[in-house]
């Protein structure tokens, strides 16, 4: 019968062994064996889908791949060891030397890191385009672009890109659409829905959720996904087994988690927003919001992470953090616990601080993770903090 992804997201298993076992077991395995050798050239050959060995294929990391291709109605999807190898793979297995990536300016450090400083070396080139100018992106395409890469929301300004736009874009132009949904997570936002071809995520985030371990995941077109398969399994940025079981198991209660965390991140929002100490504050589905229109049409709600800016800039932030008694100081997000951070000092230090201002970094953002625990503590943890600024 025909399942909601969200109970598939819950019901999605490997095929139970002769135990009978209701939980997936680990398979801890480096490598898989064979009842003759026919079977194995068979496998070696591409023409069986069996297991050959860990960095190929895993059942763990199966379970997991094939949960997020239902919560995010993806063909088929491939994961890796960290979100940023995810990302890494997405461009290496799809650009080559000439190719042109159109970029949105506002993405994680790592990832302009890695389209500043390193696809250059392997001929691609890139362009940035505004976040809150979508309308001007067209005319920074070249007739060498091959994709266009986005954040929606994105880290940690909270923009919102209109997908169904951009998706035009590219079909117009015959480009890959390429979205880190990764603030979001799969049960608040489906790119593929709105026109993406790949979906990415850094799974250390939202989709774990309580800080434990690490994990990347690509989704999307069934012919983009194998180029990307077959750049990690050489490569060789594999998930490790144990690693995707977390995740797997993870999945089972993301969309509650996610209900809880966007709940509680509105109350701190609506409770923040007209702070003596704060310039300004920004989360998707405040009325304030720039794009607030656009996330209510994408969005099923406005996800777990809030920024503002506090007055007095960076000296301001650095007491903000100092007086925090609850919150974690991390740069991680998206775990079970609150968490603050000062993104121009942490994720986007490696950042010129022209380009910081360029997609409003300014020494005075806080992002804040909200958590799952009850929001009266965590108001009450930041308000405190606040009124000692």
């Amino acid at each position: 019968m025909a399942l909601d992804p969200i109970t598939q997201a819950i019901r999605i298993q490997t095929e139970r062994t002769s135990q009978m076992e209701h939980a997936t077991p680990l398979f801890l395995t480096s490598s898989f064996t064979f009842e003759d050798a026919e079977s194995m050239r068979a496998a070696f050959a591409d023409e069986t889908d069996d297991n050959i060995y860990s960095r190929f294929s895993n059942p763990n990391v199966q379970e997991f791949v094939d949960k997020m291709c239902a919560l995010e109605g993806a063909e088929a999807g491939f994961a890796t060891a960290s979100g940023m190898s995810a990302v890494f793979a997405s461009f290496m297995a799809l650009l080559k030397s000439g190719d042109h990536l159109l970029v949105c300016n506002s993405i994680f450090g790592s990832t302009h890191t890695i389209v500043t400083k390193y696809l250059p070396r392997y001929g691609i080139t890139y362009t940035y385009v505004s976040a809150d100018k979508p309308e001007e992106w067209e005319a920074a395409i070249q007739p060498n672009t091959q994709m266009l890469y986005l954040e929606t929301p994105t880290n940690p300004g909270l923009d919102i890109i209109d997908l169904a736009f951009v998706s035009e874009l590219t079909q117009k132009y015959n480009l890959i659409l390429n979205v880190d949904n990764c603030f979001a997570t799969p049960v608040c936002q489906k790119p593929i829905d709105f026109g993406a071809h790949l979906s990415v995520h850094s799974a250390t985030k939202w989709i774990d959720g309580q800080g434990r371990v690490m994990g990347g995941v690509v989704v999307g077109k069934k012919e983009l996904i194998k180029e990307i398969y077959l750049f990690c399994r050489s490569s060789g940025p594999a998930l490790s087994p144990f690693n995707a079981w977390v995740l797997s198991k993870s999945l089972e209660t993301l969309d509650v988690r996610m209900e809880r965390h966007a709940a509680n991140a509105l109350k701190v929002a609506e409770a923040l927003e007209n702070h003596k100490a704060i310039s300004w504050l920004k989360y998707p589905y405040l009325p304030s919001h720039p794009q607030h229109a656009i996330a209510k049409k994408q969005m099923k709600n406005g996800g777990g992470i809030v920024c503002f800016e506090l007055k007095g800039g960076l000296e301001s932030g650095r007491t903000f953090l100092n007086n925090l008694q609850m919150l974690s100081l991390t740069a991680n997000l998206g775990d079970t616990r609150s968490i603050a951070s000062h993104p121009a000092s942490t994720t986007h230090a490696k950042l010129t601080e022209q380009e910081r201002m360029a997609v409003n970094i300014t020494p005075g953002l806080i992002r804040i993770s909200v958590g799952l625990e009850q929001v009266d503590d965590i108001l009450q943890d930041i308000l405190q903090a606040l009124n000692n600024v």
